[in-house]
């Protein structure tokens, strides 16, 4: 059951989620920067900080966090990710629940990253024509990744922040018309309903060790 869970993602999600680390940096963001712009900007920036640094391109499991750390995070709504993710569970989860599942969650996408970081070479994003009104606070920034083999296509789901910080963060990514979320939601789901929201939580931690473990 848990291998068939959380079984390796192929070449085309890992490729997804190294662009998605593309456009999660820069904190300089501002309110009136349309989502569009947010995304090319960022992607840019970051590609060519990868490219740049051999260790993160090889996987390094330290740089690695601490890209995700300072410069991913603060850009993700990673609540309503995680949220989404698990599903209808998340209303009965208790707040010491929710944090732990947040914090697998988390070390799950991270060595994720590191898998697939090492994957990046010439790869490069474009932004395809936006439908959406300066008054959206919702938004789909389209995109395709052009390198080796055929494009991907990867798409953002985008929310405008109000307050302090107000922005854009992205709470969701499609890979080649599979949106990430509700994969996960279908994995997790299958757990929760074997053994619950604990169970879960179990199994996150268990498969974070593995993957520790394995490097």
């Amino acid at each position: 059951m848990k291998r068939r869970i959380f079984g390796q993602w192929g070449s085309a999600v890992l490729l997804g989620l190294v662009s998605w680390l593309f456009v999660g940096v820069a904190t300089a963001q501002t309110a009136a920067e349309a989502p569009d712009a947010f995304v090319k900007r960022l992607s840019s920036d970051v590609l060519d900080s990868i490219k740049a640094d051999k260790s993160i391109q090889q996987g390094e499991t330290d740089k690695v966090v601490a890209l995700v750390e300072t410069k991913i995070l603060p850009n993700l709504n990673f609540e309503r990710m995680t949220a989404s993710a698990v599903g209808p569970g998340w209303r009965q989860a208790t707040p010491e629940q929710k944090k732990r599942l947040q914090e697998e969650f988390k070390i799950l996408l991270v060595r994720t990253y590191a898998g697939a970081l090492a994957q990046v070479n010439d790869q490069t994003i474009t932004l395809k024509p936006m439908r959406a009104s300066p008054e959206d606070k919702e938004v789909i920034v389209r995109t395709e990744i052009k390198g080796r083999g055929d494009p991907v296509q990867l798409d953002y789901r985008l929310e405008k922040t109000p307050g302090q910080g107000a922005g854009w963060k992205i709470y969701n990514l499609n890979v080649l018309g599979v949106w990430l979320v509700e994969t996960y939601r279908s994995q997790f789901a299958q757990q929760i309903n074997v053994s619950g929201i604990d169970g879960l939580i179990s199994a996150l931690a268990e498969r974070n060790k593995a993957n520790a473990k394995n490097g």
